[in-house]
């Protein structure tokens, strides 16, 4: 019987207990996936944890995960271009798990050079960081400061955004500055003080701002983008979004392919980078999510199903 990782209850890590699942038949646009890894985000213990049962609840038992990599098991009547064998990752529901059901639109082939880790990290990041980009227009020649560059979806929007031809500054832990550099972004240390940080690198301001980061960082940026509040979006911050009169962004799984189909230009010309955490056993999914919970984390959560 196919297993999945699910809670019972609202509550921490250790909720997430083993369970057995049945796993239907896939419809005509769908395939069925043999799950060889699955991504780790925080909408996933921000779910389990409760905090987000008056907004977003959800059935119980609940199978926490939105993506995955792992090999074709079976296809829908109808599906062309896929068959039993073949190596995919992108977005799904229920990802927790050995076995599941996605819809053909939402993935991609994995290609060689990709390993199945980076590749099962990188549908929800991607997604996020395309429709940011998408949604404030960043073009060519223009300057873009995103926040919480070090993070999953930081490290995208810099790749993405340097892609456009834009140039990019970056707040994030000095740690992981070097590594935004060789990106070709511009490292500001983040913390107080940033905003002169960023205008001692970019003293003709910038044409617009990402927060991925959810810091207290809304009211400086609508200050430094030439646009004003219209050029500032947040895709972690959606109080401070209202109070500061700027737009909140959040997931539209219909972007997943064009997103997946940017990281794989990337990954052809070998410059797509995706810092990656020590995978976790799927059975070890609590001690995924508690090493999230805790924070400081610059590389990608991921639960494995191979021994």
């Amino acid at each position: 019987m196919p297993q999945a990782i699910a809670f019972a209850a609202y509550g921490g890590p250790e909720v997430l207990q083993p369970t057995g699942i049945d796993i239907p038949e896939p419809d005509p646009d769908q395939v069925r996936v043999a799950v060889r890894a699955a991504g780790v985000n925080p909408l996933d213990w921000k779910l389990r944890s409760g905090n987000l049962a008056a907004v977003m609840p959800v059935p119980l038992p609940h199978i926490p995960g939105l993506e995955f990599a792992g090999t074709v098991d079976a296809v829908g009547d109808g599906v062309s271009g896929l068959e039993p064998g073949d190596e995919v990752f992108g977005r799904a529901q229920y990802a927790y798990a050995t076995l599941l059901i996605a819809d053909t639109a939402l993935l991609r082939v994995r290609p060689d050079g990709l390993d199945v880790f980076r590749a099962a990290g990188l549908p929800v990041a991607a997604e996020a960081a395309y429709r940011g980009l998408d949604e404030l227009g960043v073009a060519a020649g223009e300057t873009v400061l995103v926040h919480g560059a070090g993070g999953a979806v930081g490290n995208l929007a810099v790749q993405f955004a340097v892609a456009r031809g834009a140039h990019v500054v970056g707040t994030a832990a000095e740690r992981v500055h070097q590594r935004l550099a060789d990106l070709g972004a511009v490292p500001v240390s983040y913390g107080e003080g940033w905003a002169e940080r960023v205008r001692a690198v970019a003293p003709r301001g910038v044409d617009a701002v990402l927060d991925t980061s959810g810091a207290d960082v809304l009211g400086e940026s609508v200050a430094l983008a030439s646009g004003g509040a219209r050029r500032v979006l947040t895709l972690a911050d959606p109080r401070a979004a209202e109070a500061h009169g700027v737009r909140f962004s959040s997931g539209e799984a219909q972007r997943t392919g064009p997103a997946l189909d940017q990281a794989l230009a990337l990954h052809r010309r070998g410059t797509l980078t995706v810092p990656l955490h020590e995978p976790f056993p799927l059975t070890e999914a609590a001690r995924a999510h508690a090493a999230g919970e805790a924070g400081g984390l610059d590389t990608k959560l991921v639960l494995t199903t191979e021994n």
